[in-house]
């Protein structure tokens, strides 16, 4: 597995895929101003607990562990089977849960009990989601990497389209029933294309589990979940503290220039998940890993930083194309939140090395530490310099979290 050409495979698969999330996201800040995008995070981050939860947060230890286990077919197809029954049993209580607390929940973030029938609707295909999320994982554990970034890019041409065609008939219900049911309906695509994989029929299930597996998984189970509800909990604080403080559309240009971040950050994230994860993974001596670190710094940073700059350059013309004149007092909000974006990526780059030893204490620490920091800073900073102290408050948390990433891991590197 090359790195040059897995990261321009990803791109590819990537920005195609950005395509259909900048569509909805140019609907609904055109047709709900500002103080509708920050409703619309709210409910991002319900999705993003769900998924995860859903997925019984294994799908990182699968990437891991069956890139570990690349010599011995029937230990890979344990781990498979162990992978499965738990994301069954996971996928069917968050299930059982949206249907069921859907007008509750519905109330709760989208302040309308009239949208509860698009959790009910995330709840019944929420399964189709997990399962092309283990298809996914699978393929990128055992670095088949065309057939990984092909699903990918079939799938995010087809969402490109259902995503226009939902948004352009039914406007925000349209948004909103693309952003629950998307990644659950291209499953059908994954499972054509995996019809024939030998690791991925039924039959494979009928091998039987092991307890080993289920304790493996469990480390990457505590920590990717730790992950899906810390951050986004996180931000559902910080961005409540904004609108209460300054104001609902003020909390929708926070949520737009975060977005911002997420969306150019998406092609060096995706590169690091394919890449680093199974790459460290199989490493043992240091100097190899050291290697890999080395490698990613000379390339990662450089590419980020010049994105960076040239966003921070383009920041007014970026704002109307992907949102509306409305959304132009963020401009203010560019500079340290997209210093903040270098300094994260600096710091990610290290904490992947967590991932890939299954470190699960460190990393749970971690991770609930500089969220809990987050929102902090962010209270702080926001009361002493108005809505752009959040974005200094994001700044000096990756600041903060990159020295201390490199003190942690300077055992592993030395």
């Amino acid at each position: 597995m090359n790195f040059f050409r897995t990261s321009l495979l990803s791109f590819v698969a990537t920005v195609i895929k950005m395509l259909a999330m900048l569509a909805v996201n140019k609907a609904v800040s055109v047709a709900i101003g500002p103080s509708g995008v920050a409703i619309i995070g709210q409910f991002q981050n319900v999705i993003q607990i769900s998924m995860t939860v859903a997925q019984g947060g294994v799908n990182t230890g699968v990437t891991k562990y069956i890139a570990e286990y690349n010599k011995s077919d029937s230990d890979i197809r344990f781990f498979i089977c162990a992978a499965f029954y738990i994301s069954l049993f996971c996928t069917m209580l968050v299930s059982l849960a949206l249907i069921f607390f859907s007008g509750y929940i519905s109330e709760y973030i989208l302040n309308d009990d009239t949208f509860s029938y698009v959790f009910v609707l995330f709840g019944g295909t929420i399964f189709l989601y997990v399962g092309n999320q283990l298809f996914l994982s699978i393929y990128n554990g055992l670095k088949e990497i065309n057939s990984f970034v092909f699903i990918n890019i079939v799938q995010s041409v087809f969402s490109l389209f259902y995503t226009t065609t939902l948004v352009f008939l039914y406007g925000v219900d349209g948004a909103l029933i693309s952003l629950v049911t998307n990644q659950s309906i291209v499953f059908l695509i994954a499972l054509y294309h995996s019809r024939n994989h030998g690791f991925l029929r039924l039959s494979a299930l009928s091998n039987g589990v092991r307890f080993v597996d289920f304790k493996r998984l469990l480390k990457y189970s505590v920590m990717t979940i730790t992950t899906a509800i810390v951050v986004p909990v996180s931000h559902i604080f910080v961005r409540n503290h904004i609108a209460a403080v300054v104001g609902n559309d003020e909390a929708g240009y926070w949520q737009a220039i975060w977005y911002i971040s997420m969306m150019y950050l998406m092609v060096v994230t995706t590169t690091l998940s394919i890449y680093y994860l199974p790459r460290l993974s199989e490493l043992v001596e240091k100097k190899d890993v050291r290697k890999e670190l080395f490698l990613g710094y000379k390339v990662l940073i450089p590419i980020v930083s010049f994105g960076a700059l040239a966003i921070y350059m383009m920041r007014d013309f970026i704002i109307l194309l992907l949102f509306s004149d409305q959304f132009l007092p963020m401009r203010t909000l560019f500079a340290w939140q997209l210093m903040g974006d270098v300094v994260k990526i600096a710091g990610w780059l290290l904490a992947y090395i967590m991932l890939a030893k299954a470190m699960m204490k460190l990393f749970v620490v971690t991770e609930v530490l500089f969220s809990v920091l987050f929102v902090i800073l962010s209270y702080t900073f926001l009361d002493i310099y108005g809505l752009v102290g959040v974005t200094y408050a994001f700044f000096t948390n990756y600041l903060i979290y990159f020295f201390v990433m490199l003190a942690c891991m300077r055992r592993e590197l030395s």
